[in-house]
Formats: structure tokens, sequence, C-alpha cells
């Protein structure tokens, strides 16, 4: 008798621990159902993985600041965090034909990029800074870049500052392989990137320093498709959550040392 009470409970629990777990597969898949996601219960971002510290690969995994922001809206929306790489170049088009649900890679809201695609409110301000090798005194401010070969990254925002002061422009599709350029005799002038990614590739041993102040103030956001309004409502909110639950700040004082988002924008021009 004992032996029949014994395995009946056992079933019982069985049954019980059974429905517990198909209750769970269950709401995960049906996460971000309201959301038009390339993947039932992902949300699934790109960057380009070549814009150290915000979004790189180490060992095979992809880090920075991006990919963590990434994994802490994902986990308000309730859904798996999904980052998958992709070339700048076209990462707009890649957007637009449904490839991923978002584009979270430190992407500058402007207004031409706001005639194909919505963006988040700012989750981080950051800025163009010219740099340029050690030692060079020839270059101490933007008025110096006349004329001068300057690398940059293709369809970025330092590409058409760039182009205001020179025709000489080399491309890259990372800005650490153009700073890197800058310590080879002859190979470039100056580089025009954001300031934090300079400052990291100083820290990481790279002979080059900083010339002149930000020439701009630009606000990075998520971008995602037109219609695709329900996620981006949703996005909002979730980053409201966590710079009001005090997530956010972890994040960028854990790898920065600042609130990104703090930063004096007096006598500086915004990017537009």
């Amino acid at each position: 008798m004992k032996k029949i009470i014994i395995l009946s409970i056992m079933l019982g629990m069985a049954i019980i621990l059974t429905a517990c777990g198909s209750n769970s597969s269950s709401t995960k898949e049906g996460a971000g159902s309201e959301f038009n996601l390339k993947e039932d219960g992902k949300f699934t971002w790109a960057a380009s993985g070549l814009y150290k510290p915000f979004n790189y690969k180490e060992n095979g995994e992809l880090k920075g600041f991006d990919v963590e922001i990434g994994y802490a809206i994902a986990e308000k929306l309730g859904l798996e965090p999904n980052p998958i790489t992709t070339p700048w170049e076209t990462i707009l088009q890649g957007l637009k034909a449904e490839k991923f649900d978002v584009i979270l890679g430190s992407m500058a809201i402007t207004n031409d990029r706001l005639k194909e695609v919505n963006f988040s409110d700012p989750y981080y301000y950051s800025g163009g800074t010219v740099f340029v090798a050690e030692g060079n005194s020839e270059i101490s401010s933007v008025e110096d870049l006349k004329g001068k070969r300057i690398g940059v990254v293709a369809q970025s925002t330092y590409d058409d500052a760039a182009k205001k002061y020179t025709d000489d422009i080399k491309y890259y599709n990372s800005d650490v392989t153009a700073l890197n350029d800058l310590t080879v005799k002859g190979r470039l002038d100056a580089v025009i990137t954001a300031p934090v990614v300079g400052y990291e590739a100083q820290a990481a041993g790279l002979e080059i320093m900083e010339a002149g102040e930000p020439l701009w103030i630009e606000k990075a956001g998520i971008a995602v498709r037109k219609d695709d309004e329900a996620l981006l409502e949703a996005i909002n909110k979730a980053l409201k959550e966590i710079i009001e639950d005090g997530t956010y700040e972890e994040i960028s004082n854990g790898l920065f040392g600042t609130n990104l988002l703090e930063v004096d924008l007096e006598g500086i021009e915004v990017l537009e």
C-alpha cells in the first residue's frame, strides 16, 4: 500500500512539473508576439562588432556597452537577447530587409537617417573628435584638417565630417584599424571618431592623441523600422526603466567610470 501511495505522489508531482514546464515554454514562445520579430521570443539586434569599446568580439563573444544595454532591454521586454554582427556599410539596408529587429550599435540619430528608420530616445551622447599620432604638431584643431588625409568608417557621421575638410579620405570598416594606421608613418594624418573609442585605444597603448575640442555632440539611438511602432514604444519604456532603476548607470560607470547620458551640451553643436 505504501508503495502505491508513494508512486501516486511521484506521478502527481511529475504531472505538476510537466505542466509547469509546459507553461514556462509556452510563455517563452509567446513572448513578444505583439511585435514583428525575426524570431519568436528573441530580441535580435545588429551592430558592426568592430567598434570597441561599444561593440566588439573577444574570444568569439560579442561584448561592449551596446551589448550590455541590449541585454538589459531584452530582459525588460521578456525576450531572449540575440546580438548579431553585420557590416556597418549595409546595416540600414539589413534592418529594412528584416534581417534583424533593430540596430543597437552606436548609430547617431540624424535627420537623413530618420527618413529611413525611427529611433528610440537617446541611450548615450558621444561626439566627433580628431585624433592624430603622438608628436604631430601640424594638426591641433579642426581648421588644420584642410587637405589632410583623414581616416574614417564609411557611411558614418565621421565620413560626412571629413568631406567638409578634404577630398583625401581613406575608408575603413573599423575605427580601431584606422587609429592604428595613425602610428604608421605616411599612412594617415588624422582620424575622426568618438572620444571614448580613441581613449580606449590610448589605454591599450596606442601612441595617439586628441587634437582640439570635440567637433560636435551626437545622440546615439536604437534604430527601428518605420512600421514597428509597438516595438519602438516598448524599447523606449524599457530604456526608461533601466535608467530609473540604476541599471544603466551601473553599466556605464562599470565600463567608462562615468554616465554617458550626463553630458554638458552647452556651447557644442548637437548633430542633426
